[in-house]
């Protein structure tokens, strides 16, 4: 090779070493998000607020994202179907938002170790899994208050979807707020065994009714039980989002789930490398519940009394489930004093006194 030919390699490979150093860095690609829910986004209650939830997320972290959802999924096969597709599609990050997907979310889990998965509701982590909850029975335990001051009947009524412990956790709590002011009250169930199904909601309100329960309360995710309590003169609480357009005449107050400010920073954990697995457990302190404004027909003492709680909870001064507590039998379950831990909350399979009836297996 001559001299001259030398010259010109030497010359194209500084040009191009400049063209490489003066290119600008390619754009990192955005996190790709895929959420899987139980019920239709427009359900008003569970499945509304965690879509509200994936919103906030997309509106805070702008492009850094690409979110996608799938809405109705049933639980059991279909849901490991779904939830192997997102990963399959792309999705670095998949939120399975109910209880009965853990079993599904696990396993979809161990044959893609390179994508995070966040659970809500279970129990099961492992080395790319994550689960989180809200602790709505805070929640629970502050509509208790509500409704154990303002009851005529001291019968308490609340439409349960599926026997899970996160549902028996909530009618307890409910129980226990209500007792708190009122000695005298017991609590009516009637499962309808689904998160989301206004008919069979609205025909357990209007059952528990005629049991002679005043005021209602549900883990159901329509307001059918609002509209039904309305309809008949009575009162009830909106679950999961603010239910008040529905029956503002019943509505007393709503426990409503705000999931937005968690999913943005798990994405943002994500998309730093940062995350790591464990079990969350937000509330009011943590901003993950959030009481809706009180019913005007809320009477004076019952609003102090609840404003009272909400702060203690939020301060983390004061926890719902603190004893004496007793289950059905009058055995004492928490010692007066003492917080339940929470890994009992998790696995809570029995009924405070005061609850009617029995545990469906």
């Amino acid at each position: 090779m001559n001299r001259r030919k030398l010259l010109a390699l030497a010359t194209l490979s500084a040009a191009l070493g400049a063209a490489a150093t003066a290119a600008p860095a390619l754009a990192q690609e955005p996190l790709k998000v895929g959420f899987v829910y139980i019920g239709p986004v427009g359900d008003a209650g569970w499945t509304y607020a965690h879509e509200q939830g994936r919103l906030e997320m997309e509106k805070a972290l702008g492009g850094k994202v690409k979110s996608t959802y799938v809405e109705n999924v049933p639980e059991g096969a279909d849901s490991e179907r779904v939830i192997r597709k997102l990963a399959a599609d792309g999705n670095k990050l998949i939120f399975t938002t109910s209880f009965g997907y853990m079993n599904a979310t696990e396993k979809v889990a161990r044959g893609f170790p390179n994508v995070v998965f966040q659970h809500a509701t279970g129990f099961k982590t492992n080395k790319n899994m994550g689960a989180y909850e809200a602790r709505l029975f805070e929640g629970s335990y502050l509509q208790g208050i509500i409704a154990g001051k303002m009851t005529k009947t001291n019968t308490l009524g609340f439409v349960g979807s599926f026997p899970v412990p996160e549902v028996i956790r909530n009618i307890n709590a409910f129980t226990l707020g209500a007792q708190s002011v009122n000695p005298k009250i017991k609590t009516k169930i009637i499962w309808v065994n689904s998160w989301y199904d206004p008919a069979k909601e609205r025909q357990a309100a209007e059952t528990l009714i005629a049991q002679g329960a005043d005021v209602l309360t549900q883990n159901t995710d329509s307001p059918a039980t609002l509209q039904a309590a309305q309809e008949k003169g009575k009162y009830a609480f909106g679950w999961d989002s603010d239910m008040q357009r529905f029956a503002p005449k019943a509505h007393l107050t709503a426990s409503t789930n705000q999931w937005g400010g968690y999913y943005t920073e798990v994405a943002k954990a994500v998309l730093a490398g940062t995350w790591k697995t464990g079990h969350v457990h937000g509330g009011l302190k943590e901003g993950m519940v959030k009481m809706s404004p009180l019913n005007p027909a809320v009477p004076a003492d019952a609003a102090k009394l609840f404003e009272a709680k909400k702060a203690a909870f939020a301060a983390g001064t004061a926890v719902p489930f603190t004893g004496p507590i007793k289950d059905q039998s009058g055995a004492v379950k928490v010692a007066a004093g003492v917080q339940m831990p929470m890994k009992e909350l998790m696995s809570m399979n029995f009924y405070v006194q005061g609850v009617e009836g029995t545990i469906p297996k």
